[in-house]
């Protein structure tokens, strides 16, 4: 459970590019215990053939306060929806239609992240291919170039905000309309890494596209 992260918008877990939500999290906002939760997902789980159970309940174990480890289920959209079936009057249909949404919105951005993922070797071989005697740095300066037109601040800035460790990506605390804006950006810096050498006149090319991209999302 330590190296799942929930997503700050929202709310959700990831694992291998599939949103999840934990009985811990279903016990709270149902209002429920979380040994109640977890005797009714066993007994879900023992009603559904073996193949759905697996696929959509995972049984994790977590540090509660005083350093013991605790029993959680991590869940799919389809597995709570089984789960939440139970639920019943007004205020848990608006639970449920919460949690729907806010795992539909999530699968829209982990697709949307992995696009943005799937730029990095054509955006990685123009860095290399730009320089004769290509650096580390000569990335990592035209990463956090792009972090900067589109975030307004370097990625380490983000990382502290979050308490991230040294390295780890700050893609998954993103929203859409960055991660599209990074996108954007990436794939334009290909085609400048070639026909620009100049990393001052690539970064005002760059900026003046972002420019032009947010006044042309206004005026939609």
């Amino acid at each position: 459970m330590h190296n799942l992260i929930a997503h700050p918008d929202y709310q959700l877990y990831e694992r291998k590019g599939e949103p999840l939500c934990s009985s811990l999290q279903v016990a709270e906002t149902f209002g429920k215990r979380h040994d109640d939760v977890l005797k009714k997902i066993r007994l879900t789980r023992e009603d559904c053939s073996a193949e759905f159970g697996l696929r959509n309940f995972a049984e994790m174990f977590y540090n509660d306060g005083y350093q013991r480890k605790q029993p959680l289920f991590l869940m799919t959209k389809d597995g709570f929806a089984i789960l939440a079936m139970s639920f019943t009057g007004k205020k848990a249909m608006a639970f449920k239609e919460g949690y729907i949404r806010r795992f539909n919105e999530m699968e829209a951005y982990i697709k949307s992240l992995a696009a943005v993922r799937d730029e990095h070797p054509a955006f990685t071989d123009a860095v290399l291919l730009a320089h004769e005697e290509p650096k580390f740095y000569h990335f990592a300066n035209e990463t956090d170039m792009i972090n900067r037109i589109v975030l307004g601040r370097p990625a380490k800035a983000v990382r502290e905000e979050y308490g991230l460790p040294k390295g780890q990506s700050i893609r998954p605390y993103l929203n859409d309309k960055q991660l599209a804006d990074i996108k954007a950006l990436q794939m334009a810096d290909v085609g400048l890494l070639a026909t620009i050498p100049d990393f001052s006149a690539r970064k005002s090319a760059l900026e003046a596209l972002h420019c032009k991209r947010a006044a042309r999302l206004l005026a939609a």
